[in-house]
Parts: structure tokens; C-alpha cells; sequence
């Protein structure tokens, strides 16, 4: 049975949005895009590169595969992130796209996430990997589904923002297995279910 991880960098108060640069999401008129960059440092990379060189496939909400390609898909530089995310096989979990084409190696996963997911753990393969996508993350720890968290938890708040789990998420124990902290102060926890 293939495992599900997900990877996500999150605030102390617990907002997922927006991480990478301003204009990445600005639902419901976020005005702190790109707040994770000034954390970026050479323990991240190496941590995330450990993470990378696990071979896994991919697992992305649609809005978050759309964002991925402009980031990725077009890239032809030597950056291992690059290499990996371009030839990994890429589940993109969505209602209405009608195909995946834009992006190569992708899949689509049409229809409700959590059970077109169940359906695909239960297949051969390998262990799918969830890079973001905090939607998909949120239904799919509501259903049971995701086997561990890698969390990149930044030492800073934004009071506004979307949260890794807003509403109701169901108890769910983990067991910490692992942690690093950065240079700049991010821990990076590794949990697994119990």
C-alpha cells in the first residue's frame, strides 16, 4: 500500500498561504505573499534535498500543480528540485480540469479527492508526496489518508491567512520521528502517524 506524505511550510499561527512570493495567492486579499523566502538557507535545501532524492511520486491539489508549472515545467537548469519535479509522476487531484497535458508525467485525478486518493493508495506504485496543496491536505487528513507530515515551521505570525486546518480536523495522533532546525530558525518536523 503506498504512503502519503505531505510537506508544507507553515507559520507559528499556523497560515500556509502564500509562501513563495507576493502575487503566489492572494485569496481573500492576502497582503503577505512571499513571506517564507528571507527563511530559505543551506540546511533547508540540503533537508529538502534529503526528501527529493526518496523516490516518490507527486500529489498536488489543482491549484497548486497550476502554480507548479509556471515554476517548473518550462525549467531546463541543473537545480536537483528541478530534475526531480519534471520527471516524477505527478496525481493532480481536481474537479474541473479536463485533462492534465500542460504539464508532463501528469495524471489527473478527477472527481472527489479523498476517494479517487483511496482508490490510488491501495494501487502499486510508489509513496505520493504532497508538495503544498493545503485544500487537498486538509481533505485528505479528514479522511484518514496522510501517513506523515514533514512541517517547515517558520518562526514568524501573519494573523491573516489561510490555516493549515481550518474547521474541524479530526484527532489524529503522530509520533515526532525526526527534526532539524535551520540557521534561520525553521524547525523542520518529520511526523508519522500513529
Amino acid at each position: 500500500m503506498r504512503k502519503v506524505n505531505a510537506t508544507l511550510s507553515v507559520t507559528l499561527d499556523g497560515v500556509v498561504q502564500g509562501l513563495g512570493r507576493p502575487d503566489e495567492d492572494t485569496r481573500g486579499g492576502f497582503t503577505h505573499g512571499g513571506w517564507g523566502g528571507k527563511y530559505n538557507d543551506e540546511v533547508m535545501a540540503a533537508e529538502m534535498g534529503k526528501g527529493m532524492a526518496e523516490p516518490t511520486d507527486m500529489l498536488f491539489g489543482h491549484r497548486t500543480w497550476t502554480d507548479f508549472i509556471t515554476a517548473w515545467a518550462t525549467r531546463t537548469d541543473d537545480n536537483p528540485f528541478t530534475t526531480h519535479m519534471n520527471a516524477a509522476t505527478k496525481y493532480v487531484c481536481s474537479r474541473t480540469l479536463v485533462n492534465a497535458d500542460a504539464w508532463q508525467n501528469s495524471i489527473l485525478l478527477s472527481g472527489d479527492a479523498a476517494e479517487t486518493v483511496a482508490k490510488l493508495v491501495t494501487e502499486d506504485g510508489r509513496d505520493l508526496t504532497i508538495i503544498g496543496s493545503a485544500s487537498l491536505v486538509r481533505d485528505l487528513h479528514a479522511a484518514g489518508l496522510v501517513d506523515s507530515y514533514t512541517l517547515l515551521i517558520h518562526p514568524l505570525t501573519l494573523g491573516t491567512g489561510t490555516r493549515l486546518f481550518e474547521g474541524n480536523a479530526p484527532l489524529t495522533e503522530f509520533e515526532l520521528t525526526s527534526s532539524v532546525t535551520t540557521t534561520k530558525g525553521v524547525i523542520i518536523a518529520h511526523y508519522t502517524r500513529l
